[in-house]
């Protein structure tokens, strides 16, 4: 019997993705809990819940049920129990940390916070979880607690501060984030730090309970140096913080050392260059200087990889239990990868290489499993299992949306390494319609990536997937200025956006343009965030292509200083000071700057929500493209972030998708 034609894969296939994350193995190694996420197409909700899988062999089984959001699976050190944050109850509240027996029984609630609860941590004894919290405001707690109050709504917002609002989130709240533990038996809280200017995050336990490393910034204004991260070690009681010796710059998730004698972190020295990479340091705990452990090794620490269904999360580092290793990830050429480098020596092995994009991932106890996620060009993520001990032997524990994906005729993808204008080596890839005939011309896409301080990869991407189902090549590569690459690569357009990134795509657009199935005169582009500002630099400076869409797009650096959740910021990536001191060089690195050279019939699509580059940025784009005479549209999305391609609604995605789509069809299918 003939097997079943495949489908082309369809914008409203985003209602059908179950999207799993945060996988954690158990301390006996024999199972891993994750989270998977699911969308209610009649509300628009997204609703996600644990789920179990055994790593010897067998099906996954759903751990929790009901229509809540459940994250962060957490096993107690006896591996009997599972605490997770949950907004069971009452959706409009705040989550609370949950515990479940592994070997049966309810979900119970834990703790009762008015606050946020933005991580937790077994103590290593198994009676405290170690927590960041940041409490409500008195005025919010009063009004979740009066329904008329709840319904009035916010009367004003009064702020002393620079940065108080965040893209995807909203205004914040005055409080600050802060370090609280709970007893796992009682639910009891008690609140271990507390500032009105200073906020603590990412705490962990010594491996002996006694002690809590953490992340703070304790400038006197931490808003005029954002980058002045430090560590600190108190006392798990409660007590004084001391600051260990690090250099200056930011820093992010410590881990101890098994002995308790070190912390790693990720980090780099200096302040405003967020070009330079992140490397993996050691400290002394109890004094002495802080030490790179990849000192002299162009590597990046991090999950780098772009993808709109599914996210890559980065890992802390890991300690191997007799201290002579870490485990890290980092992002290269398209993929993120997991390595593990010998702290004394520095010698760097590749745990997983390339080939996908490694996130989450969690050793066993005794460290001969590794359980992580791990996404490629045609999967949006599974759980994979390691035996690290074992000839590095490998094995899918889930397969997650495999009826889906069983059933869609999926592009083939091509990858190509070019030379690019200063000889530079650069890495991109073209994908194909599904029903691709190498004798006929075809329409074309170029997608270019936000950032810039990230990559596109070896990883799942429905919107390319989707446009290449509608009929065009689309291509897409990592210009410099991204990850990838390496720090000089990353460091080419500090100051200098528009310069040699431009000119890495228009080299890519020469090279797919010369391939015999690509018709010259049907060439599109379109980008969003960082990438919609390539894009309006693009059509501000070359008549080369026949339709652009940009989107969430940086157009003007001077009306974005002090109106972003970045807030001033943003001056650095354009290598300048403030406007009112350096208005030229804001100008002179801003799109709208070039605007009246544009002939591209162009689209511009914008989250009013959008905190990171506010809408006001496509507004001046729209108003300056109808005063040209230039085809144009305006597409607003109404109480949606920075982000909605990748965590928005998702009937205002597949709107999304179905204007640049349509848009590119109204020019290049003529």
């Amino acid at each position: 019997m003939p097997a079943p034609k495949k489908r082309l894969i369809s914008a409203e296939d985003l209602y059908e993705f179950q999207i799993i994350s945060g996988p954690q193995i158990s301390p006996d190694g024999r199972h891993v809990a994750y989270r998977q996420q699911w969308v209610e197409k009649k509300t628009e909700k997204k609703f996600a819940n644990l789920w179990v899988v055994p790593t010897g062999g067998g099906e996954p089984k759903q751990f929790t049920r009901g229509n809540h959001n459940d994250s962060q699976p957490t096993w107690s050190p006896d591996g009997k129990t599972i605490a997770f944050l949950s907004n069971r109850g009452d959706a409009d509240k705040q989550s609370q940390i949950y515990l479940i027996p592994f070997d049966g029984g309810e979900a119970y609630p834990l703790s009762q916070i008015d606050g946020e609860i933005f991580s937790m941590e077994w103590s290593p004894d198994g009676r405290k979880l170690l927590c960041a919290v940041r409490k409500l405001d008195p005025e919010a707690l009063e009004r979740q607690k009066d329904e008329q109050k709840k319904k009035l709504g916010v009367v004003a917002r009064h702020y002393d501060r620079m940065f108080y609002k965040l893209d995807g989130y909203g205004y914040l709240p005055r409080e600050r984030t802060h370090l609280w533990v709970v007893d796992a038996r009682s639910g009891k809280a008690r609140q271990l730090t507390d500032h009105a200017v200073w906020d603590e995050a990412q705490p962990a336990y010594s491996p002996d309970g006694s002690q809590i490393v953490f992340v703070s910034n304790r400038s006197k204004d931490p808003d005029m140096f954002p980058d002045r991260d430090d560590l600190f070690i108190m006392p798990a009681a409660g007590g004084e913080p001391r600051k260990l010796n690090a250099p200056l710059g930011p820093k992010s998730y410590p881990s101890w050392s098994p002995d308790g004698r070190q912390v790693a972190y990720f980090g780099h020295e200096g302040e405003g260059e967020w070009y330079r990479n992140d490397s993996l340091w050691v400290v002394p705990a109890e004094g002495g200087k802080a030490r790179d452990v990849l000192a002299g090794k162009d590597i990046h620490c991090g999950a780098d990889c772009i993808a709109d269904v599914n996210a890559v999360e980065t890992n802390a580092p890991v300690w191997s239990n007799d201290g002579h290793f870490i485990y890290f990830q980092a992002g290269w050429h398209g993929s993120s990868l997991l390595k593990k480098v010998e702290v004394t020596t520095g010698e760097v092995t590749d745990v997983v290489g390339e080939g996908g994009a490694v996130g989450m991932f969690s050793l066993d106890a005794s460290q001969t499993k590794v359980a992580y996620f791990f996404g490629q060009m045609h999967d949006p993520g599974q759980v994979h299992l390691r035996e690290l001990n074992n000839g590095q032997a490998t094995r899918h524990l889930t397969h997650v949306n495999r009826e889906l994906f069983d059933a869609l005729a999926l592009s083939n993808v091509e990858e190509v390494w070019f030379k690019g204008p200063d000889g530079n080596d650069l890495q991109g890839w073209i994908m194909f319609p599904p029903d691709f005939d190498p004798k006929k011309k075809y329409p074309s896409i170029l997608e270019i990536h936000g950032g810039p301080q990230t990559q596109y990869g070896k990883f799942f991407m429905h919107e390319f997937n989707y446009f290449a189902a509608r009929g065009y090549v689309v291509y897409f590569c990592n210009p410099r200025g991204g990850r990838g690459y390496g720090e000089e690569a990353t460091k080419s357009i500090w100051g200098a956006w528009g310069t040699t990134d431009y000119a890495d795509l228009m080299a890519f657009a020469d090279l797919v343009e010369k391939k015999p199935y690509i018709d010259k005169k049907r060439m599109g582009v379109t980008g969003g965030s960082y990438g919609g500002y390539m894009t309006l630099w693009i059509v501000g400076h070359t008549q080369r292509f026949n339709a652009a869409v940009t989107q969430r797009c940086v157009s003007n650096f001077v009306s974005m200083w002090g109106s972003s959740d970045f807030n001033w910021i943003f001056q650095l990536p354009a290598g300048a000071q403030e406007p009112f001191r350096d208005l030229q060089k804001h100008w002179d690195r801003s799109p709208i700057a070039y605007i009246g050279n544009c002939k591209t019939p162009t689209k511009v699509i914008h989250s009013e929500a959008d905190h990171r580059c506010p809408i006001e940025q496509g507004e001046q784009v729209f108003v300056s493209l109808k005063r040209l005479g230039v085809d144009t549209e305006f597409v607003r999305f109404p109480d949606s972030p920075h982000g909605l391609s990748r965590v928005g609604r998702t009937d205002r995605r597949i709107v999304r998708l179905n204007h640049i789509v349509g848009w590119m069809d109204k020019y290049l299918l003529q």
